[in-house]
């Protein structure tokens, strides 16, 4: 099962999409040669205090290396995971297989019905989600989006469809969504919903997904272990920032809604815009 040209159209036509993420690491070596050999992406560039990680020329993940951070708790704001999107099933196949070939540690998988995901931490617990999608046509639609489980993955019939020898992420991989700890759900959503213009397509006890131009989410918040928190004292390591691509209507809307909510932003280059979500997170805002 692939990625049909439908899907893959909505993702890229999406008025809001993800574009990199920004972590913060202690061991930079150690955390890179672990996003190229385990999850498979390239390095794109690299120097002493950063790392650029992608695949073609698309940077996806940028590392910045700050030894002297505090370590990130569970129990804090922050990355719940970095979810990677595969363009089809046979990718996640592939992929399942390496993992089981490389003896990685998974923290677990699922059938959402909407994808199929594979659950693993980084070697400084960032979550990592490697996914792909089923096609849109099968997704289980509700009046305000859609449906989601978290049913067994049927990891056996994924590894069955690996065929040729592991090579990396392939080309066409992206950042499908990012999950993120916050401290309490009702500011989330007037923030990611209400100030930067996402739908709400579900929710789960605890969770809200939120969604652009029909995909079922490029952003996802959960209270699971963080429920109170407040944004971080002081460096730390993990979640930095979160660079979005935005189509210009959108980014113009967003603009409009921070200003007239009183939220400061900055504009950067090329009439881009960056703010910073209620616990900490810098989010930049860059036309698609």
């Amino acid at each position: 099962m692939t990625v049909s040209s439908d899907d893959a159209t909505m993702l890229a036509r999406a008025p809001h999409r993800i574009g990199r993420v920004v972590l913060v690491v202690r061991d930079l070596d150690r955390v890179a040669g672990f996003y190229l050999d385990a999850i498979g992406l390239d390095l794109l560039h690299r120097d002493a205090a950063s790392a650029d990680l992608g695949t073609g020329e698309n940077v996806l993940l940028t590392l910045r290396a700050d030894p002297g951070a505090r370590r990130s708790a569970p129990r804090e704001a922050g990355l719940f995971h970095t979810a990677f999107l595969l363009p089809s099933r046979i990718d996640l196949g592939a992929w399942l297989r390496h993992a089981a070939d490389r003896g990685l540690r998974l923290d677990g998988a699922a059938d959402h019905l909407v994808s199929e995901a594979i659950y693993l931490s980084d070697p400084e617990g960032n979550g990592i989600e490697i996914y792909a999608d089923r096609p849109d046509a099968v997704w289980p639609r509700t009046p305000t989006g859609v449906a989601m489980a978290n049913a067994p993955l049927d990891r056996p019939a994924l590894m069955a469809l690996a065929g040729a020898p592991w090579r990396g992420l392939p080309a066409g991989a992206s950042v499908g969504h990012v999950h993120l700890r916050v401290g309490a759900l009702e500011p989330a959503d007037r923030f990611y919903a209400g100030l930067l213009g996402f739908d709400v397509t579900c929710r789960f006890p605890g969770a809200s997904f939120y969604g652009s131009g029909g995909y079922h989410h490029q952003l996802a918040a959960n209270i699971w272990h963080s429920e109170g928190a407040r944004p971080a004292d002081g460096p730390r390591t993990g979640l930095a920032a979160v660079e979005f691509r935005f189509a210009a209507d959108a980014l113009d809307a967003a603009r409009r809604r921070f200003g007239e909510a009183g939220v400061g932003v900055e504009t950067g280059a090329a009439g881009g815009l960056s703010v910073t979500e209620p616990w900490g997170v810098a989010l930049r805002l860059l036309p698609a």
